[in-house]
């Protein structure tokens, strides 16, 4: 691999001058640059960016944590954050955690060892290290989603959706709808957007005189495998719902599957709403009514107040709470009665049922 003395050898000038051209520090002759240039071309060198960074103490690299690079909630942030930064002339290192503390850990070690500008970071749902690991880094930081409290550091930027609110926009919608039996298909237990979504869920139900879910709530892994697990579950119980408050899309996907195994039309016999918006709900059968988190506006949100925090431009920690929207679609429909409902909700034959 060509060095930039072989550079300097080949366009027959000093290493300072090659250096100048490459860093844009200093004005080289037009001569001197078409020489240094042509030589550069003529042997392939790429100057490191490493050597680079120690001179400017600057990467123009950001590093990215998400905790699951196949949810395609993710997936739509991430690319957000990629257009964002290419706008801004930075790169992006990515790393999928896997939902593992452990892996986490080890992706931090290595964004700090390629001396990155700053790091956004959407946790794994449960390290008691992070906030240590965090503050040893001592580099701008944007949380996505999840707030982490950093003791004795300055805390970190936060950009996250109002998840109570839209656990209250989506059972309001089914409320309306003269639902009153409403189940919630939440996420892991402990993970801070699951147990918001749940609890705008249940505070809608309190506010509509329909108890607080007593009996009616069931746990997935937000992967499309565990709401299909745990639709199958709330269709077992002696009661089933009329309706289906998921928290998340890729759950209710699943909970669609259950729900056709089972010979329930939805919405006719059973209503379901989802979370997150992501672009597969537009294309389910049916199309999915879901609470929509401004994805595209978090990344790039995200991106902006790193950069802020990496140019000097703010020192003071912000937070930013963005509002989600309900997007109806053909999942969701006035509660089933009589006979009909009767005759949708009837049981399984043995071939189909789970």
């Amino acid at each position: 691999m060509a060095t930039i003395k072989d550079v300097a050898r080949h366009a027959e000038v000093s290493v300072t001058t090659v250096s100048h051209v490459v860093n844009g520090t200093r004005r080289v002759s037009p001569e001197g640059r078409e020489r240094v240039e042509a030589a550069i071309r003529a042997l392939g060198y790429v100057p490191s960016a490493i050597a680079r960074s120690l001179k400017s103490n600057n990467t123009r690299t950001l590093g990215m944590l998400i905790p699951n690079s196949s949810n395609p909630y993710f997936a739509e942030i991430v690319h957000s954050v990629e257009d964002r930064c290419f706008g801004a002339g930075y790169n992006v290192i990515l790393c999928n955690t896997n939902d593992e503390a452990h892996r986490q850990g080890s992706y931090l070690q290595v964004l700090a060892e390629r001396r990155i500008d700053g790091l956004i970071v959407v946790s794994t749902g449960h390290d008691a290290t992070l906030a240590t690991q965090l503050a040893g880094l001592s580099i701008p930081t944007v949380l996505v989603d999840r707030e982490i409290d950093i003791a004795g550091q300055q805390p970190c930027d936060l950009v996250e959706t109002a998840h109570m609110q839209g656990g209250l926009l989506a059972t309001r919608h089914l409320l309306s709808l003269g639902h009153r039996r409403i189940a919630c298909i939440g996420g892991p237990e402990g993970i801070a957007p699951s147990e918001q979504r749940i609890a705008g869920w249940r505070t809608a139900l309190a506010d509509a005189g329909c108890g607080t879910g007593e009996g009616l709530l069931w746990h997935g892994n937000f992967t499309s495998q565990g709401g299909y697990e745990a639709m199958h579950a709330v269709l077992r119980a002696p009661e089933p719902p009329t309706a289906v408050f998921v928290c998340n899309d890729l759950m209710a996907m699943g909970a669609l599957c259950a729900a056709h195994e089972r010979d329930l039309r939805v919405p006719e016999a059973l209503s379901i709403v989802g979370f997150d918006d992501i672009e597969l709900t537009a294309f389910t059968s049916p199309p999915l009514t879901t609470v929509a988190q401004p994805k595209q506006r978090i990344g790039a949100l995200a991106v902006d107040m790193l950069l802020e925090r990496i140019d000097g431009k703010r020192q003071d920690a912000r937070k930013v709470m963005l509002q989600p929207e309900l997007r109806v679609r053909a999942s969701t429909a006035h509660a089933p009665g009589g006979a009909a409902w009767a005759r949708a909700t009837r049981p399984a034959s043995p071939s189909s049922a789970a």
